[in-house]
């Protein structure tokens, strides 16, 4: 074990010469995917997010923050300790953040912003994690769905399904008021269609990545209605309160 304490000591005392807003340019050289960019065209996907559902839930400032947070929460990506210790993404982030000054909501977002990371697992600690984990895992999910690369039986390369768990639980238990398809999704498929349209060719981007918000919607309707029956509803009542398809998902339970 002692060497390899030795080299994380390494690791972490290198990574923390260099800020982790210096390290943002270096997610233009990570391909996130052949379809849809580098890590650094899907932070500024996040970016754009973020601060429109921040704007939403807290204003300015809740937008602000948003932003911040999502602008640095990839970086740990090209850190040495992360590249040596992939498992504690997010949680390097979170140290790096209070290591360069940022306040402890900006830490936390970072540190949370992957979370709920499986079923059961808690849910960012503060609002502005809220926010960021949300078009984290949105963005993931348009993104996938807008190039087809939707779950099949039990193959689900993306997570695509924790995903959409993952933004169930957090609107539903931390009482979030927005729409889910008129707010949420139409605010994420936004941030793509500005990516889309600085692409060298707008046109041929835009046949190769072909967004459905209905299809990516009855998605998430399929999940929050497995996730109930789970708890004790029975299908019927499922069925009854989701054939409305309630865009505020906080509400579905007392209905």
């Amino acid at each position: 074990v002692r060497p390899r304490l030795a080299d994380a000591k390494f690791f972490f005392d290198q990574d923390r010469k260099k800020t982790l807003e210096s390290r943002v340019p270096g997610l233009d050289k990570v391909v996130y995917h052949n379809k849809l960019g580098t890590q650094g065209e899907r932070m500024e996907r996040v970016c754009a997010i973020a601060e429109t559902i921040g704007l939403q839930l807290g204003g300015p400032e809740l937008a602000a923050r948003s932003l911040l947070a999502a602008r640095l929460a990839k970086t740990d990506l090209v850190t040495d300790m992360v590249g040596e210790f992939p498992e504690l993404q997010g949680i390097m982030g979170g140290y790096y953040a209070r290591h360069d000054g940022e306040s402890e909501d900006i830490a936390f977002a970072i540190e949370d912003h992957y979370k709920p990371r499986f079923a059961g697992d808690e849910l960012p600690r503060t609002m502005t994690g809220v926010v960021v984990a949300l078009a984290d895992k949105l963005e993931t999910l348009v993104g996938m769905f807008g190039i087809g690369n939707l779950p099949t039986g039990d193959k689900d390369p993306f997570a695509l399904r924790r995903h959409a768990l993952g933004v169930i639980r957090m609107l539903v238990e931390k009482d979030v008021p927005l729409k889910l398809a008129d707010q949420l999704l139409h605010v994420a498929s936004e941030a793509f269609n500005g990516w889309l349209d600085k692409q060298a060719d707008p046109k041929e981007a835009r046949v190769q990545f072909g967004f459905n918000k209905t299809k990516l919607e009855e998605f998430v309707y399929d999940r929050l209605g497995g996730n109930l029956r789970e708890q004790g509803a029975s299908a019927q009542e499922v069925d009854a309160v989701l054939a409305l398809r309630p865009q505020r998902l906080a509400d579905v339970a007392q209905r």
